[in-house]
């Protein structure tokens, strides 16, 4: 039931690999240390990261006369989780699933989690332009979505499947936020330098071609990967971090700095034209 959602982002990218559910896990536990009331849901039906990136792995999904309850990350219940990845029997599970099926468990993903009053949804999405993708869109069709954020990493073929996933929002009529590059350059964990390993520039290029609005560079640092690890926030763990800033200054953005945590007032970003 998504009623009680102020606010619905997703995360899209028209490749697999690029950091997808890092980006959303992230971009969810800084708009909860920020004071909101955070939603995430994992709807890569045949992927599902989003546990492990939260270390709730173990957790499970209960009933509830509204529906399901989504899983809570943390005692203060700022921030709830769904994903498949709680109903398989084990982490080895595998989702072999035809369209119908995939479709069904998507619409009842939308329709009966009992999110409560939250002030944002982040929608991890899996790559491509798919069935999932559509699905979504369908059933997000009669909500207010507030529009989609494109992940990418620096390298040319990157870049040209994001320009495809670009021309699906654009079919579909969602709103696209910006475009983050996602493994910019490497930290090193010793001296703090950044270095491109693959390619640098590629997502602000998109942007500018696009005409849509460059979000941010996220580098690769390897304390990220700690901190997810015990469902941790890099910008509680690691303040003064480049990816820190990256996800501080994109909370900003999208809340426009002067909403509070409960506020309903519409964000007001570049739509794609």
């Amino acid at each position: 039931m998504l009623s009680g959602v102020k606010h619905i982002i997703l995360i899209l990218s028209g490749k697999g690999g690029v950091g997808k559910s890092t980006v959303s896990t992230q971009l969810a536990l800084t708009f909860k240390e920020a004071g909101y009331k955070v939603g995430l849901l994992d709807v890569d039906l045949c992927g599902p990261s989003i546990p492990y990136l939260l270390n709730l792995e173990e957790k499970d999904v209960h009933q509830c006369p509204q529906g399901w309850v989504p899983v809570y990350a943390d005692q203060e219940q700022k921030l709830a989780v769904m994903s498949i990845g709680f109903l398989l029997k084990s982490k080895n599970d595998a989702v072999v699933w035809r369209g119908p099926k995939k479709h069904a468990m998507i619409k009842q993903f939308l329709t009966d989690v009992y999110w409560q009053d939250i002030d944002y949804l982040i929608i991890d999405t899996p790559p491509g332009t798919s069935d999932e993708h559509i699905t979504v869109m369908e059933n997000l069709r009669t909500l207010k979505c507030d529009g989609a954020i494109l992940v990418t990493t620096p390298q040319a073929v990157a870049i040209e499947d994001v320009r495809k996933e670009l021309t699906f929002c654009r079919k579909t009529g969602i709103p696209v936020l910006g475009v983050i590059e996602n493994m910019s350059g490497f930290v090193c964990p010793t001296c703090t330098e950044c270095t491109n390993i693959f390619s640098s520039g590629g997502g602000q290029s998109l942007a500018d071609i696009a005409n849509i609005p460059f979000l941010g560079s996220v580098p690769i640092d390897p304390r990220i990967g700690l901190s997810a690890e015990k469902g941790q926030s890099c910008v509680a763990t690691i303040p003064d971090s480049p990816v820190s800033t990256v996800f501080q200054n994109l909370v900003k953005i999208l809340t426009k700095s002067n909403v509070g945590p409960g506020g309903d007032q519409p964000m007001d970003v570049q739509e794609s034209s």
